[in-house]
């Protein structure tokens, strides 16, 4: 169990035991987080002593009594406040007014509490004090792994980006240095592989913008009448172009009802994705079969299934992140931005799906969509 720590400064003896005695065993309960805290307590019976256990070790929570002998409680805030330094000060007050109330408040303190008062209003105040300080820990937190998260996302991109870059920029450099001759035909091998560079950086490009919008939720989705079979036959003839060379065939299978309530550009994305990754890590004279139809419960099903060269159980768990790319000997060929089924799972998750996949090293993959209709009522934008 976590600590915070309180301070109590006061000049009664009493006071100081009472509050003490009052906070022995307190344990404070962050239910949004799942975490207690533990109130251990100390004590001043100066400002001017406070000040040196503050500089010297600052507690998590100040609870400092107002009219104390030498510097104030409320100047002692103020020192504190010039200082910047990070204490969440509750004020100790026997004159319950107003403008006691505002003073503190200027100064910098959190709450005030009037004597005399009771335990449970006591305990009551440190309790939003102490949740108080949770709260903002856990924002800063997510400040800081925002900052984190956005730091390696630019990094990766960066890097994705960078090696396509250099290759046809030493592609154009080799035609300007006519270094393989003088006509264009000597070039035909070049700009074809700087136009394949190319499309590869321009695909990396529109997954990103595609995986923004629908983080942000400005993606606008039309929700209509969809005829899912139809657009895993489009798929199939995308599928089938791409692995023509390499002999690979691609069938699709209909296995019930195929219509559904859905945006048809977020169904493209999700069959194209799966098709042409079936394709892509297939082995020559390879087959995918994609199936569409409708389960029992009502969900929409996709499957599809290669005879490519499958996933270790340690690559399955990784798919779906962001620019997570399966890498071995069979793959390090294989051009991707990385961030296609990180793209999947964020539209199945729309349409409070699921994916599963099965996947055996060298044997084949196969993934299966479960998504519901998505409620026309409901268009983003």
């Amino acid at each position: 169990m976590d600590e915070l720590r309180v301070l109590v400064v006061d000049d009664e003896l009493g006071i100081r035991m009472a509050i003490a005695k009052a906070l022995r065993n307190v344990v404070v309960e962050v239910p949004e987080f799942k975490s207690s805290f533990a109130l251990v307590t100390d004590s001043a019976e100066t400002a001017e002593d406070a000040y040196e256990m503050v500089k010297q070790n600052p507690p998590d929570i100040l609870l400092l009594d107002q009219k104390l002998p030498g510097m104030s409680g409320i100047e002692l805030l103020e020192k504190l406040v010039a200082e910047q330094v990070e204490v969440l000060t509750i004020m100790i007050t026997a004159y319950a007014s107003l403008e006691t109330a505002v003073a503190a408040t200027k100064s910098g303190a959190f709450d005030f509490l009037a004597k005399p008062f009771t335990p449970y209003e006591l305990r009551a105040c440190l309790f939003k004090a102490a949740k108080h300080i949770v709260l903002q820990r856990q924002a800063m937190k997510l400040v800081a792994e925002r900052k984190r998260v956005r730091f390696e996302f630019l990094s990766v991109v960066a890097h994705e980006l960078k090696s396509p870059t250099a290759a046809v920029e030493g592609y154009l450099m080799m035609m300007k240095d006519r270094v393989m001759g003088d006509t264009l035909d000597d070039y035909t091998d070049v700009m074809d592989r700087a136009i394949f560079r190319l499309s590869g950086m321009h695909k990396l490009i529109a997954d990103l913008l595609d995986l923004t919008r629908i983080e942000s939720g400005s993606k606008r989705r039309d929700v209509v009448d969809v005829d899912v079979l139809r657009i895993a036959d489009l798929s199939a003839d995308s599928g089938r172009e791409l692995g023509k060379r390499r002999g690979i065939t691609v069938d699709v299978h209909k296995d019930g009802e195929t219509t559904m309530k859905a945006d048809s550009g977020e169904i493209e994305l999700i069959i194209n994705n799966f098709v042409s990754n079936a394709v892509k890590y297939n082995r020559d004279q390879g087959h995918v079969d994609v199936t569409v139809g409708r389960t029992p419960d009502g969900m929409m099903r996709i499957q599809v299934r290669d005879t490519g060269i499958g996933m270790k159980p340690e690559d399955v768990k990784r798919l779906f992140g962001e620019f997570v790319r399966i890498k071995n000997e069979k793959t390090k060929r294989i051009e991707g931005s990385g961030l296609g089924l990180s793209i999947v799972k964020k539209l199945v998750d729309l349409y409070q799906g699921r994916i599963e996949v099965h996947s055996e090293w060298e044997v084949g993959t196969q993934f299966t969509v479960f998504i519901a209709d998505a409620d026309p009522a409901i268009q983003e934008s």
